[in-house]
């Protein structure tokens, strides 16, 4: 994370994504999170990398790790045109260290505070993590088992133009090249887990991992997770590993003997179960959304979100808003990148609820010459894994006038184009500008 925050400071990233914004896209009963002024911004961004550096260091760990995830998921839940799923999963691993001793051995606590020292930490902390990590490999396993990846869809788009690829690149445009990834992280992604806890497999489940992960950095602009991925995988090793590897630090670490430590009282037990049983079932409860809206989710990305649902679907995205002024009877065509920056705009028509909440902002926006207040319309398509483009959202709709909320809603249009022939030529985009792809 400290990588992490200064990629976002050496780029300039802060001003593209929260300060040259116009508009910002707010998660449901999230509208009052706003940006600080710029250089508050940048202090608020830079005081993160401290906290992670802190936290790596055992520092005043628990308050570094508390003030840690505050910082980060107000970023997180600043503009929602911004949400990509290993944001999403730093916000719950920040959350969880705030409660996890991980400052007990081989930190500055520990050398600063003798109290600290401790040879164990109760193992409902090491088996939370793990549970953590093991639902994304699970659900993202699951979230594939879908007629497009079992046709090897979007695997054979995304693949089709990285031929350099070193050794295997020359294949990519092969069938049995694009089944066998598409099948494979299918299945590396469901039993992965399994393996990385059955001891006879570990290792070599270990090993795959890092080769799955490095290679999706090469093939993919995925950030900062495959490198969160490996490092997280490192969990499901014997806990032991650290201070085998670091066997340098041995003599300086003085442990206090698990003999003296006072077991936790029968209630503090309970409490802790039944919060971590709560957290869990949220997070194993969660990704299910999806399947309460068959026929919606793929198409529509509407649940999408919290969900693990990884890598799932390559679109192009092109469309226009019409805002009618009833008090004249004039229609203006308006292109949402008059009042949204690129990265913003890229985005838009990824999920529902953003194109509403923009048509409402234009219903603010715009001018109008009376009392009638004014009408937004949008003309969208969508081109999903190759398919012909088709209309997203209802055209005589008037979206100002709609509310926002958790159902799929009404104005939404259902795809009825088949997937295209596997030989289609890849190379053009249906509407020959930029694909956007998660």
């Amino acid at each position: 994370m400290i990588g992490y925050v200064w990629g976002y400071l050496s780029r300039h990233w802060l001003d593209e994504f929260w300060i040259e914004p116009r508009f910002l896209f707010k998660y449901y009963g999230l509208s009052w999170v706003d940006p600080w002024p710029g250089y508050v911004l940048y202090l608020h961004w830079a005081a993160m990398g401290l906290f992670a550096l802190f936290i790596a260091a055992g520092f005043l760990y628990r308050f570094s790790a508390a003030l840690f995830f505050v910082s980060y998921t107000y970023f997180f839940l600043l503009d929602e045109t911004r949400y990509q799923n290993h944001t999403y999963l730093i916000c719950l691993f920040s959350f969880l260290l705030i409660f996890v001793p991980a400052n007990r051995a081989l930190s500055l606590d520990a050398w600063l505070k003798s109290r600290t020292h401790s040879a164990t930490t109760p193992a409902w902390t090491l088996w939370l993590l793990r549970a953590q990590m093991g639902i994304v490999y699970f659900y993202g396993g699951i979230a594939k088992i879908n007629p497009d990846w079992l046709h090897g869809e979007p695997m054979r788009m995304l693949i089709a133009h990285k031929t350099e690829f070193p050794l295997i690149g020359r294949f990519f445009r092969e069938e049995w090249a694009v089944y066998t990834m598409s099948y494979g992280s299918l299945l590396f992604d469901l039993f992965i887990v399994p393996l990385l806890l059955w001891r006879p497999t570990r290792v070599a489940a270990f090993c795959a991992t890092i080769l799955f992960h490095l290679a999706n950095a090469r093939l993919f602009t995925i950030g900062v997770f495959p490198w969160f991925a490996i490092a997280a995988t490192t969990l499901f090793l014997s806990p032991g590993w650290p201070r085998r590897v670091l066997s340098i630090f041995r003599a300086e670490t003085a442990l206090v003997s698990t003999a003296d430590a006072k077991p936790p009282s029968q209630r503090r037990q309970l409490v802790v179960l039944s919060l971590v049983t709560m957290y869990l079932t949220v997070q194993i409860l969660l990704p299910l959304s999806p399947f309460l809206f068959l026929g919606g989710s793929e198409w529509t990305y509407m649940q999408h979100r919290f969900s693990w649902r990884m890598m799932l679907r390559y679109q192009s995205t092109h469309g226009n808003f019409y805002v009618t002024d009833p008090n004249t009877n004039s229609t203006y065509r308006v292109d949402p990148l008059q009042f949204l920056t690129p990265s913003q705009g890229a985005r838009i028509y990824w999920q529902p609820d953003m194109v509403l909440q923009f048509a409402h902002y234009l219903a603010t926006v715009m001018p109008r010459a009376g009392p009638k207040p004014l009408k937004v319309e949008a003309r969208v398509f969508v081109s999903i894994n190759g398919r012909r483009p088709e209309l997203f959202v209802d055209p005589n709709v008037d979206l100002a006038a709609e509310s926002r909320g958790w159902l799929r809603p009404h104005w939404l249009l259902a795809t009825h184009e088949p997937l295209p022939p596997p030989g289609k030529d890849f190379s053009e985009d249906p509407f020959a500008s930029r694909s956007d792809r998660e």
